[in-house]
């Protein structure tokens, strides 16, 4: 496959991926999530009593602008913020029930979502998909010490 083809495919799905990511999370539970707001719930699911600064690095946000997202996300009684025992200075972020149900609802919705894209294909095929994007996953996270284009 050509380079220019490969970064095709890759930018399609990326902005697929997105655009399902947004659909989902447009009303969720009640609740108007933005596709961040999701990624921000995700990761403190993810960890255990990770640190704001632990979240805004693994989403790659700037402290000041993830804040903001914490803020709106705890005055609405998704995420709590407590200080560190032993160093004030730090925030550790858990999720409220209500942000854990919110987390389950869009888990719920986004596997909904994937199971029915993959559903047209046969057994050996979804699992091919399922194998490759693990392993497409592994690959991008271990180049990360080396390469990023982006910077």
């Amino acid at each position: 496959m050509e380079n220019e083809n490969l970064r095709s495919v890759f930018q399609m799905i990326v902005r697929r991926f997105g655009f399902l990511n947004e659909r989902c999370c447009e009303d969720c539970c009640g609740d108007s999530i933005s596709l961040v707001q999701s990624h921000i719930i995700y990761e403190i699911s993810r960890q255990k009593d990770p640190s704001m600064q632990d979240i805004a690095g693994a989403l790659g946000l700037d402290i000041t602008t993830f804040s903001r997202q914490i803020k709106t996300l705890a005055e609405r009684d998704l995420v709590k913020k407590t200080p560190h025992p032993n160093d004030n200075r730090i925030n550790l972020l858990s999720l409220t029930p209500k942000g854990e149900a919110t987390e389950q609802k869009i888990n719920q919705d986004m596997n909904h979502y994937l199971n029915q894209i993959l559903s047209p294909l046969s057994d050996f095929e979804r699992e091919t998909v399922i194998r490759s994007l693990h392993l497409l996953e592994t690959t991008m996270k271990d180049s990360e010490s080396y390469c990023c284009p982006l910077k």
